[in-house]
């Protein structure tokens, strides 16, 4: 079993402010050579403690406006694997979570206006099997975005 050391921390930590840093100026902050941050990275891909590496991209400039959020209530929970199957295919859902709570599946939508995200529901997501009902909520601002420190157990 592989312990996440300081070194393995401090690595991901810089990463998560600038995931374009390249691996040498990592290692010539934390005194360590390339290869060993190279060695490092390799591991805790092997692992799956790190999934891959992300743009992050303002979407209202490339004219995706609306941000909304949506509860999904299933007819019976067993129904989630089928559900979350067909919300995957669905272009706008970035992000869906299996929910304790008054929903059983809440998601993360993004989309051009206000007609698109009627069309997402209405077209797409509405007519799965197994969804009982949904609720809707439009986000105003996004306030905070921002990865996890790291912390010491």
């Amino acid at each position: 079993m592989y312990e996440i050391d300081e070194l393995d921390k401090s690595i991901l930590s810089i990463l998560m402010k600038d995931a374009k840093i390249p691996y040498t100026d990592i290692a010539k902050k934390l005194f360590v050579s390339g290869g060993t941050i190279h060695v490092r990275m390799k591991k805790l891909e092997q692992l799956g403690i790190v999934k891959g590496s992300s743009l992050n991209l303002d979407y209202s400039k490339m004219g995706y406006d609306v941000t909304a959020f949506l509860g999904i209530y299933l007819e019976k929970s067993s129904m989630f694997d089928e559900v979350a199957a067909k919300l995957e295919t669905i272009n706008g859902i970035v992000d869906a979570h299996y929910t304790t709570g008054v929903y059983s599946i809440f998601v993360k939508i993004i989309c051009k206006d206000t007609n698109h995200l009627r069309q997402i529901l209405h077209d797409k997501i509405q007519p799965i099997e197994g969804i009982q009902r949904t609720e809707t909520f439009i986000s105003l601002l996004e306030s905070i975005n921002r990865p996890i420190i790291i912390e010491d157990s």
